[in-house]
């Protein structure tokens, strides 16, 4: 009888359970909401976070409040947002360290990418980039990349810091093309990179395209290639990796919101409605585009897909290359 017993307690259950989350979601949100980001204010996450804040809460008819959690490269903030409340009132703006630090660091992060979220949807990407100092005979892919086989020790790239999505490009044109002694200088700051590489000290590259591209277009650096397949529409006279010939080389800053793993799917779902609407505007692409970003709205489904993708192809790299940090 038992068995019997729990089967109909079930039945009798469930069809009231789907209409009050339904209803919990259309009443959603009834306080603010936190969108929590793992780095200072002023920052592309930081701005992608602050617009879509506006944009939500005007939408939706609740605050969305931007708070800064900076720490370990974005972990503090994941941990910290893995274990808060289902409920949607705590959200995470993430970038694409968030995917890449559980597979570099040597210590326990505190959080799992898909296990501890709830991926709500895309926001925004934005491609890196190659450039060189403007004294170097370069002018694509190829030029640099038989340069550097002809004169296989003497040349450097520097990139913003280990594990870093740029240093991670730079492995992996190193590992593709077989560029064992090209040297990589890492540098703890953007600022010191970028005057690095206008002075000649490291005359190649890796970085953010919003990084760079004040001094490219000031012509204190030379751009080689973007890295994604098509040019990038911030700086189209840039060809990407296909037209240059290295297809594959592809890497970008991603920049997402996601929720705690639980938060129920009619409350991610209007979520997303929300933040599709609000990228569809002209302003807000504007304002993406002014920090180095195109806007690049999804599913929950796609990106879940995409933070699989990017954890499985850097894993590659890390291994590969032997990138840790302790």
């Amino acid at each position: 009888m038992k068995p019997r017993l729990s089967h109909l307690l079930s039945v009798l259950v469930l069809p009231t359970a789907i209409p009050i989350a339904a209803q919990a979601a259309g009443q959603y949100p009834e306080k603010p909401v936190r969108i929590v980001v793992g780095f200072t204010a002023g920052g592309p996450a930081d701005i992608i976070a602050r617009v879509m804040a506006q944009k939500l809460g005007e939408s939706l008819g609740q605050s969305f409040i931007v708070e800064n959690v900076p720490g370990a490269g974005g972990n503090i903030a994941a941990a910290r947002v893995a274990k808060a409340s289902p409920d949607g009132y705590t959200l995470h703006v993430i970038s694409t360290g968030f995917i890449i630090n559980p597979s570099l660091y040597v210590r326990d992060v505190g959080y799992d990418p898909l296990r501890d979220f709830e991926p709500i949807a895309m926001l925004a990407a934005s491609p890196n980039i190659v450039s060189v100092n403007t004294q170097m005979k370069v002018d694509s892919a190829k030029g640099l990349i038989d340069l550097i086989k002809a004169h296989p020790t003497q040349y450097s790239y520097a990139h913003p810091g280990i594990g870093s999505t740029p240093h991670l490009n730079g492995e992996l044109f190193k590992l593709t093309y077989k560029l064992d002694g090209l040297t990589t200088v890492p540098f703890n700051g953007t600022p010191q990179l970028l005057a690095s590489a206008v002075s000649g000290d490291t005359p190649i590259v890796f970085t953010s395209l919003p990084s760079a591209l004040p001094f490219i277009r000031d012509g204190k650096l030379k751009p080689v290639m973007v890295l994604s397949k098509e040019r990038s529409e911030i700086l189209p006279n840039v060809p990407g990796t296909i037209e240059s010939g290295t297809p594959g080389l592809e890497g970008d800053t991603v920049s997402g919101i996601l929720a705690p793993a639980g938060t129920p799917r009619p409350i991610i779902d209007r979520l997303n409605a929300a933040i599709r609407k609000a990228a569809a505007m002209p302003e807000v692409k504007t304002q993406l585009l002014n920090v180095g970003f195109s806007v690049a709205p999804s599913s929950p489904e796609e990106f879940r897909t995409r933070i699989k993708g990017e954890i499985d192809r850097w894993q590659h790299v890390i291994r590969n290359a032997n990138i840790r940090i302790e």
